[in-house]
């Protein structure tokens, strides 16, 4: 039996039983990852064997305890885990300097029983869905390396994919872990707003674009890891406690497609979806084709101005390091000086238009439950490219225009699972967001379970 191959609630409930020990979980892991990761590049700073063994010896000699007990995870390198160098992506940052603490996340997730055994590849401050950066160099697709994997949790969905590990944590701005999982046939939730904390440090009650999530290769999983993630922090203003599931019913699905031409999409990823909105019809769900009737150029640009603000917020402290301006990627740079050159009265207005499409969705799902969207407007691109200049003949005008369909949830805090949607012509991985009104997380993955057991697509794994 490879327990590589398992999902995590199956290795849960044998190392419970003790079928099988964190011991020979950790041998099967690194035998894993020191045959496949070479190729892939997923996972960085990687733990020596005999480190992670004595840690898995010591979780053993302990017994059974939380519900990751003897789980070997990677951290995704935006996070801080201690031990391990936190370089997110960049040169300005040591790549070999260990943290000193855990984040409140990493925090959770060892006190659940998990063993941290390194980090998992990011691009550069996690700008941008394809995880390259000057430190490690490129992850890649295990299901073409010729492609990119998406980002910026691209080296936890290659990761999961490749059978190294079978949970990940990712974080979501604009797709960051539903793009990913969408290229590698994984799934990630992206939660509510407010489910999962972030550090308490710095402003607590301006930024509400990003989040930390579960990213797994069945929705089961992505539960078990959520429980473990979720819970407010006292020391955060916008914490919220998730409900349990409902029960199971018939749905109606809103299938907005490319957004009434709003969205260029490259041939083939639309036929993809519907073919897996089909599969949601087929299990009984009433699908709806919806006009979401709202102006995407105006949610583009509500978006575009919050997250230069956030991310500039981030970076502008970075400016005082020695030549930090050669230093920062063009994209980081964008963001920095649009974000800088802004008024009180630019993001005012940028939130206004962000509360205008929360009125607006509310009334959408006054008509249907979930709301469905591609996860991706291209197929994975060439690992060489920074990023794609043109899908179905429209220019893309900035480095990340070519995922604004991952825009609607992200810029309100919706809950959102990608799900796989199959594959194209060429073999390559697409996904499906479904995306559920806010505090719905468990009820997506409810239905997520009931559609992995029905799509025989998301069980394959890819030829690496």
């Amino acid at each position: 039996m490879n327990l590589c191959n398992l999902n995590a609630t199956d290795l849960q409930t044998m190392l419970a039983r003790r079928d099988v020990s964190p011991t020979e979980l950790m041998a099967a892991t690194y035998d894993r990852i020191e045959a496949v990761n070479p190729t892939v590049n997923a996972i960085v700073n990687l733990l020596p064997r005999d480190q992670a063994m004595d840690l898995a010896q010591a979780a053993e000699n302990a017994g059974s305890s939380g519900a990751l007990y003897g789980m070997p995870i990677a951290i995704k390198d935006l996070a801080n885990a201690k031990g391990f160098p936190t370089s997110m992506g960049s040169p300005l940052f040591s790549a070999t300097d260990p943290m000193a603490k855990d984040d409140i996340m990493v925090v959770r997730m060892r006190a659940a029983g998990a063993i941290i055994i390194g980090k998992t590849n990011t691009p550069e401050f996690g700008l941008g869905s394809h995880t390259t950066n000057p430190v490690f160099g490129p992850c890649r697709n295990p299901w073409d390396t010729s492609k990119s994997a998406g980002g910026s949790s691209g080296g936890a969905a290659v990761a999961l994919a490749s059978r190294m590990v079978a949970l990940a944590d990712g974080s979501d701005m604009m797709g960051s872990l539903r793009n990913p999982a969408g290229w590698t046939g994984t799934y990630g939730l992206r939660p509510s707003f407010g489910a999962v904390p972030s550090e308490p440090m710095g402003d607590s009650f301006l930024h509400q674009l990003a989040t930390n999530g579960p990213m797994a290769r069945t929705p089961e999983d992505l539960a078990l890891l959520l429980s473990v993630q979720a819970g407010p922090d006292p020391r955060q203003p916008h914490g919220i406690v998730l409900p349990p599931a409902k029960p199971a019913r018939k749905l109606r699905i809103g299938w907005l497609g490319d957004w009434n031409g709003a969205f260029p999409m490259e041939p083939g990823v639309i036929d993809c979806c519907l073919n897996a909105v089909n599969l949601l019809a087929d299990m009984g769900h009433e699908i709806v084709d919806l006009d979401a009737g709202f102006d995407a150029e105006a949610m583009w640009d509500s978006w575009i101005t919050l997250r230069s603000w956030q991310v500039a917020t981030g970076l502008a402290p970075l400016e005082a390091k020695p030549n930090a301006r050669d230093l920062l990627k063009p994209a980081a740079l964008w963001e920095l000086d649009r974000g800088k050159a802004m008024s009180a009265m630019d993001v005012h207005r940028a939130s206004v238009t962000r509360s205008q499409w929360f009125n607006r969705a509310k009334e959408l799902f006054a008509q249907v439950d979930i709301l469905a969207l591609p996860t991706a407007q291209c197929w994975p691109f060439d690992v060489d490219w920074d990023w794609p200049r043109e899908i179905a003949g429209r220019s893309m005008d900035t480095y990340h225009r070519w995922m604004q369909i991952v825009v609607p949830a992200s810029l309100i805090g919706l809950p959102a699972l990608a799900v796989p949607a199959g594959f194209g012509a060429q073999g390559l991985p697409m996904g499906l967001q479904l995306i559920g009104p806010r505090a719905s997380d468990f009820d997506l993955l409810e239905l997520g379970k009931a559609y992995h057991k029905a799509a025989e697509f998301a069980h394959q794994a890819p030829p690496l």
